[in-house]
């Protein structure tokens, strides 16, 4: 489950920018197999006086940061490779619109997260699968 915390200047993004934003961070996991609902995307505007970089005040700064649980990369080139995806993922939306961006992610263990009570399937499993057709939790 893959968890965005978009920390952003207000009025940064207007209610269809997120929309496509979030589309845009929804495509990139499911791309590689998790069911949509897994995607999580929060919008936070910020204001200048409470937004402060270095100590003083921004009004051009977007803080992600993002939380892995479905999913973990251990291979370091892997790892660097992810991290360069969700570069290229988040320019359009920040450094192309004159945004200064910053971004981390944290990886959650799985066994320290449920959905409706229910332990998440073994990744890439049948039980996943099925996840991802019904797009919502199902016993499994």
């Amino acid at each position: 489950m893959p968890l965005w915390h978009v920390y952003h200047p207000v009025d940064a993004y207007s209610a269809e920018q997120k929309r496509q934003f979030a589309a845009d961070v929804t495509e990139y996991y499911t791309r590689v197999g998790l069911p949509k609902f897994y995607v999580v995307t929060l919008f936070h505007e910020v204001p200048e006086s409470s937004f402060l970089v270095g100590g003083e005040p921004s009004d051009n700064t977007v803080r992600v940061v993002v939380e892995h649980l479905a999913r973990h990369l251990t291979d370091p080139e892997v790892r660097k490779k992810g991290t360069e995806g969700l570069n290229r993922l988040l320019a359009p939306h920040t450094r192309d619109r004159g945004l200064h961006c910053e971004f981390h992610v944290d990886e959650t263990p799985r066994d320290l997260w449920m959905i409706d009570g229910m332990w998440p399937p073994p990744s890439r499993s049948e039980a996943e699968q099925l996840w991802v057709r019904e797009n919502r939790p199902v016993a499994y």
